[in-house]
């Protein structure tokens, strides 16, 4: 491959909006391991949220996806390729990128830990407001044990 189709190549890879209309590989193979990576994310997608059980393998999929698109973007930039292997590659990439972007896009993965920090944060925006309305915008009220 000439140094210019590995250009466009990766330009392509880097585009931003590379992933509008590009599909989520039926199936892809990370780190040796097939996976049916289209299956797997409209599993996850189509809960409204992350249950418990099920965010540590969450995690641990981007992590390995991630680590999958850096190798293969790598793959285009260093290794002795076809411009056909290119483009194969650089398809994978984009359906990588797509799946990646349909699992950072989940819900809240904990309903209880998000309505406890609303909670607090409510708690201390009364605070605040009371502390104001009352004079005592420094909060010594409350140093004094009142």
């Amino acid at each position: 491959m000439k140094e210019y189709e590995r250009k466009q190549l990766l330009e392509r890879v880097g585009r931003e909006g590379a992933t509008i209309g590009a599909d989520i590989p039926e199936e892809i193979t990370v780190q040796g391991e097939s996976i049916d990576l289209r299956q797997f994310v409209f599993e996850i997608k189509r809960r409204d949220t992350v249950p418990s059980g099920e965010r540590e393998r969450v995690e641990q999929a981007k992590k390995n996806l991630r680590r999958e698109r850096l190798q293969r973007v790598q793959q285009i930039e260093d290794g002795d390729i076809t411009r056909e292997e290119g483009e194969r590659l650089v398809t994978s990439i984009i359906g990588i990128d797509r799946a990646l972007n349909a699992l950072e896009s989940l819900g809240p993965t904990d309903l209880e830990r998000e309505q406890q920090a609303q909670q607090m944060a409510d708690k201390k925006r009364w605070m605040t407001f009371l502390q104001k309305a009352l004079g005592r915008e420094d909060g010594a009220a409350t140093r004094r044990g009142r």
